[in-house]
């Protein structure tokens, strides 16, 4: 009888070495190169058996003869990863994630406020940080302030709302007249390294470097407002970070709901197959280095019926 169990397991061991040959030498060296960059990068590389995860992403994958039916484990890993942030595009444009979790938020109207309260609405942006695009976004919000700004000025209502993320960069460097100059937050990496972020002289920066630049910048009338911050669960990545940005910023409070909870920070790694892994590789600290990496909660939780009528109570004083 154990000769018997013996000669089972190892011809079980047998078939699956066998299947794990079989993949085509080029789906295997396009999961490697995927594999060897999470291994590298990942949030939570130091959380992860690596021998295991790759054993289970190749087991996945079976005898793939192509890339393309590689895909199975890429999706694979995404999922082992848990870090409900990452994810991969196929050459084509169509998007593979490891999560199923979605954020949504009840729709708005743009808000009436008086006249003595600034307002300034701040949207996704999706682009490279130096481009024209990334550039007049960053100037048409910039435009919203100036529009708005009066010698009156008690406070300023920034909102967030529905703001999913993209590109972190042109929203800071346009709402930079609200928030103000200096660091307004951290990446902070596996290994505890970290990169300073921030607004100075019409510039959103990452340590030393300026990625989205202003030339016809403004500036406040009245410097360092009093501001209001407007939250909803549709708030998500780049979103949350421009909600971190003014967490610990003096004369600040937020209003809402809970954001989407991805207050982690990307970066994409392009392949060899023209595809991209984009890739969850630090959490999000604030300007005091207080860690979030998960939903954002506002100081007053209220729904978007009453959401301006107490951010503006606030900023008046009531």
């Amino acid at each position: 009888m154990k000769h018997i169990f013996r000669i089972s397991f190892l011809l079980t061991l047998l078939i699956f070495s066998c299947k794990k040959d079989d993949i085509a030498p080029d789906a295997k060296a396009f999961l490697d190169e995927v594999l060897d960059i999470m291994e590298s990068h990942s949030i939570n590389k130091y959380k992860i058996n690596w021998t295991e995860f790759r054993n289970s992403v190749f087991e996945k994958v079976g005898a793939a003869k192509t890339i393309e039916q590689s895909y199975i484990g890429v999706k694979e890993a995404l999922i082992l990863l848990n870090d409900h942030h990452s994810y991969f595009r196929k050459p084509g444009g169509d998007l593979l994630f490891g999560y199923t979790h979605s954020c949504s938020a009840e729709s708005f109207t743009p808000p009436s406020v008086p006249t003595n309260i600034g307002y300034v609405k701040v949207n996704r942006f999706s682009g490279s940080s130096d481009s024209n695009e990334a550039i007049e976004f960053a100037q048409e919000i910039q435009s919203q302030i100036s529009n708005s700004d009066l010698s009156d000025i008690i406070g300023w209502i920034v909102d967030l709302r529905g703001n999913s993320g993209g590109n972190m960069y042109p929203m800071l460097a346009g709402i930079g007249p609200v928030l103000g100059e200096g660091i307004a937050g951290y990446f902070i990496y596996p290994d505890t390294n970290t990169s300073s972020w921030g607004y100075s002289n019409g510039g959103a920066f990452l340590n030393s470097s300026v990625l989205t630049q202003i030339t016809n910048l403004y500036e406040l009338i009245n410097a360092n407002p009093k501001v209001a911050v407007l939250l909803d669960n549709a708030v998500a990545s780049s979103g949350e970070v421009i909600a971190i940005s003014f967490i610990g910023r003096e004369n600040t409070k937020s209003f809402g709901a809970s954001t989407c909870g991805q207050s982690t920070a990307n970066l994409s790694y392009k392949l060899s197959n023209n595809s991209t892994l984009v890739l969850t590789v630090a959490n999000i600290g604030d300007r005091n280095m207080n860690i979030y990496g998960t939903q954002i909660k506002p100081d007053v939780g209220v729904n978007n019926e009453n959401i301006i009528e107490q951010a503006i109570a606030w900023l008046e004083n009531k």
